[in-house]
């Protein structure tokens, strides 16, 4: 996975933070799919700056929630005044929570739902622009190879936060 993501690209004139890895040549932006959370579908992004609490701290996004969950509980409050992409890579240096990495890779898609609920939930404005996705697909189709979470540029991979996201946008539907 690249460690430069699309909110961490230096200002270049001409250019948005959007440009970087082309995403318009590779998302798909349709009636029936939302493939890439660029553009006007960046509130699908856990890089999205909104209001999350996750386990009594609120963090400045889902993504700096996701990362702290990672940690020993006594270092989250670490996560609460700094940048996603600052999270992605600070948990890092903090000691792990007490779980082995099988362990882990068996939570984190429930750690996820519950953060991505908190998400919608609390932040009602973004709930309303999730349920007006409508029925469409939701992939977090993504050129920094992260297939877990979400597909390749061609569309390979497990997509597991899009289907969490269908999941939460069908809880209100």
């Amino acid at each position: 996975m690249s460690d430069l993501m699309f909110d961490e690209i230096p200002a270049i004139e001409g250019k948005s933070r959007y440009d970087y890895g082309d995403w318009k040549s590779y998302a798909i932006h349709d009636e029936k799919n939302i493939k890439g959370f660029f553009g006007s579908f960046r509130f699908l992004s856990n890089f999205e700056p909104c209001d999350v609490w996750f386990e009594g701290l609120k963090y400045p996004s889902s993504e700096n929630a996701f990362q702290s969950s990672k940690v020993n509980v006594d270092y989250r409050h670490n996560f609460v005044n700094i940048t996603p992409a600052q999270s992605k890579k600070e948990w890092k240096n903090y000691p792990k929570i007490d779980a082995s990495k099988e362990e882990w890779d068996k939570r984190r898609y429930d750690v996820m739902s519950v953060i991505l609920f908190e998400k919608f939930y609390r932040n009602k404005d973004l709930r309303q622009k999730l349920i007006d996705t409508g029925d469409r697909c939701l992939e977090e189709r993504n050129h920094w190879k992260d297939l877990w979470w979400g597909t390749d540029t061609k569309g390979v991979g497990e997509n597991n936060l899009g289907k969490i996201l269908m999941k939460i946008r069908k809880y209100w539907m």
